[in-house]
């Protein structure tokens, strides 16, 4: 597997952040090559080429078919499951997107 970048987005980068920081732990420890970051979903255009996924906050679920539809041809969309994210469970949040690319 060629290293991928993987793109975290929530409303202002925050809580994100947070849960980027548990990925990491968890990709770390499974020796994946993965990088994870935690920006604001207004930050999706800057990264938009470089990411092979980019992975919604659920308090974004009410934008999550606009972000789809908009990066879809470039990118695998996935919308983070809120029973991980509200625990910044890292391990479930990298299966989910293991199970997904």
């Amino acid at each position: 597997m060629d290293r991928k970048l993987v793109l975290l987005v929530c409303g202002s980068g925050a809580s994100s952040a947070f849960m980027a920081l548990n990925m990491r732990k968890a990709i770390n420890a499974r020796h994946l090559p993965i990088e994870v970051i935690a920006r604001s979903e207004a930050e999706i255009e800057s990264y938009i080429e470089d990411v092979a996924a980019i992975m919604v906050a659920p308090h974004l679920a009410f934008d999550y078919e606009r972000i789809r539809e908009q990066y879809a041809d470039e990118t695998t969309v996935i919308l983070m499951k809120a029973p991980y994210f509200s625990t910044l469970d890292g391990e479930q949040a990298v299966a989910h997107l293991l199970e997904v690319l």
